[in-house]
C-alpha cells in the first residue's frame, strides 16, 4: 500500500516511520517537517529487524525513514487527531495513517495483520529509541542553557576544593567521549561501557554535593536574623546559587547521557528487557527532577522570607531593602533559566522595590521602625527614637492633609 506511515508515541515524543517521501509529505502537510529530527538509518536498523516478521506478513509500510518530534502542543494535537491507541507496551500508543484512493488528506486507516505497530518487538524498540531521543533533546537544551549563562562549568568544577566534585570533570570527559562514540558507530562496546559505568557514582555524588550546598544556603538565609545583615548574606549567596544551578544542570545532562548509553546496551544485548529498563530509568529521572525542584523551592522560599523581612523595614534600611530585592530577583531569573531546558514553566513573580516615601505612609513600616528605634534607644541611641517619632507625626499630618481634614 502506498502513502502509509506508522505513528508511535510516548509521553515525551512522536515518531513517524515509513518511506522518506511519505514521512516528509505527512509532516510537511502538518507544518512540522522543520522541527522533526531525522532518526537516521542507524537508529532504524533495530526497528527494521524487529519488524521483519511484520514485513514477511505483507505489511505495506516501507520503513526506510523516520522522524521524531518532541511532545509539544502541535505534536500532541496529532496524537489526538489520529486517535493513537494504547498498546501492550506501557506508555506507548500507535496508529497507522495513510491516503486512500483520491483522498488527499491523511487519515487513520485500519491496521492489517502485517502492521509494524502490532509487532511487540517493534513497539518496544521504538519506545526505547524515543526515550533516548527525548533524553538527548533535553541534554542539548541543557548545553545551550550552560552556554547562555556564560558559565564555564568545567572551570567551576575544577576550581572547587571538594574532592567529589573535582572527580566529576574527568567523569564528564569519559561520558562525553562515550556518547560521541555511540553517535559515530551506533554501538556501545564493552570497553566503553565499563569505563562510563564506573563513573556513575561520581556524577551522583556531585549532584548530592550541589544539593547539600543549596540546603546550606537556605539555612544561612533562615539564620540571618538582623535586617542589616541580609544584604551581605544575599550578595554572597547570589553568585553561589548561579554556580550551583550550573553544576546541577551538568549533573542532569551527564545522567541523561548515561541513561542513553544504558538503553543502547539493553537494545543491543537484551532487547527483551528494554521495556522494564526504560520504565525504571523514567521513574528514576522523575524522582531526580522532583528532588532537585524541592531543594530549589526550599531555597527560594527562604529567600522570599528574607525579602519580605527587608521589605517591611524600608524606613531604616532602604539600601538593604534595595540590595536584597535586586539579588533575589536576579536569583529568580537564574532559576527560571535553569527550569527552561527541563520544560518547567515558572509562575514566579519578581519583587518590587518600595519607595521610602511610600513606606513613610505605611503604618506597619512606621511601627517596625519605631520598634527598632526603641531597641536602639535602650542601648544609648536615642536620637533614632526622636527621628522616627517625628517621621510618624509628619506622616500622619500629611495623610490628614491629603484627606482634606485638619485633625
Amino acid at each position: 500500500m502506498d502513502n502509509t506511515i506508522q505513528l508511535v508515541s510516548d509521553d515525551d515524543g512522536l515518531a513517524v516511520i515509513g518511506s522518506r517521501t511519505d514521512v516528509e509529505g505527512f509532516l510537511a502537510s502538518e507544518g512540522l517537517l522543520a522541527s522533526a529530527k531525522d532518526l537516521g538509518r542507524r537508529r532504524l536498523r533495530p526497528l527494521l529487524r524487529a519488524g521483519a516478521v511484520a514485513a514477511q506478513a505483507g505489511s505495506g509500510i516501507a520503513a526506510e525513514s523516520g522522524r521524531w518530534l518532541k511532545m509539544t502542543e502541535e505534536s500532541a494535537r496529532l496524537v489526538k487527531e489520529f486517535g493513537l491507541m494504547e498498546g501492550k507496551k506501557p506508555g506507548v500508543s500507535y496508529a497507522m495513517v495513510g491516503k486512500r484512493g483520491s483522498i488527499d488528506s491523511w487519515i487513520r486507516i485500519a491496521e492489517g495483520p502485517g502492521s509494524f505497530s502490532t509487532n511487540p518487538a517493534f513497539l518496544s524498540g521504538a519506545a526505547g529509541i524515543m526515550a533516548q531521543l527525548a533524553m538527548q533533546q533535553e541534554m542539548s537544551e541543557i548545553k545551550s542553557y550552560l552556554v547562555s549563562i556564560d558559565k564555564k562549568i568545567d572551570d567551576v568544577i575544577r576550581g572547587q576544593r571538594d574532592v567529589e566534585l573535582g572527580r566529576m570533570f574527568g567523569a564528564g570527559l569519559d561520558i562525553d567521549s562515550a556518547v560521541n562514540a555511540l553517535e559515530r558507530t551506533g554501538r556501545v562496546d564493552d570497553d566503553t561501557w565499563s569505563t562510563v559505568q564506573a563513573r556513575t557514582h561520581t556524577v551522583t555524588d556531585a549532584l548530592g554535593w550541589a544539593l547539600r550546598r543549596l540546603d546550606a544556603l537556605a539555612e544561612r538565609m533562615e539564620g540571618t536574623a538582623k535586617v542589616a545583615d541580609l544584604a551581605g548574606t544575599m550578595k554572597k549567596a547570589e553568585p553561589e546559587v548561579q554556580e550551583l544551578l550550573a553544576v546541577v544542570a551538568r549533573c542532569f545532562e551527564l545522567q541523561g547521557a548515561l541513561d542513553v548509553l544504558r538503553l543502547q546496551r539493553v537494545l543491543e544485548a537484551s532487547p527483551d528487557e528494554l521495556d522494564g529498563r526504560r520504565l525504571v530509568l523514567k521513574d528514576d529521572r522523575h524522582k531526580r527532577r522532583e528532588l532537585i525542584l524541592r531543594r530549589i523551592e526550599n531555597l527560594m522560599a527562604r529567600m522570599d522570607a528574607a525579602a519580605g523581612t527587608a521589605n517591611s523595614h524600608v524606613l531604616l534600611h532602604l539600601p538593604t531593602h534595595r540590595a536584597v530585592v535586586g539579588s533575589i530577583n536576579r536569583v529568580g531569573i537564574a532559576v527560571d533559566e535553569f527550569h527552561r531546558p527541563l520544560g518547567i514553566e515558572s509562575g514566579r513573580r519578581s519583587w518590587e522595590e518600595t519607595r521610602w516615601w511610600d513606606a513613610a505612609r505605611d503604618p506597619r513600616q512606621l511601627k517596625n521602625a519605631a520598634a527598632e528605634a526603641g531597641r536602639k534607644a535602650a542601648v544609648g541611641t536615642g536620637v533614632a527614637v526622636v527621628g522616627v517619632l517625628g517621621l510618624w507625626a509628619g506622616s500622619a499630618a500629611l495623610n490628614r492633609e491629603e484627606d482634606g481634614g485638619e485633625g
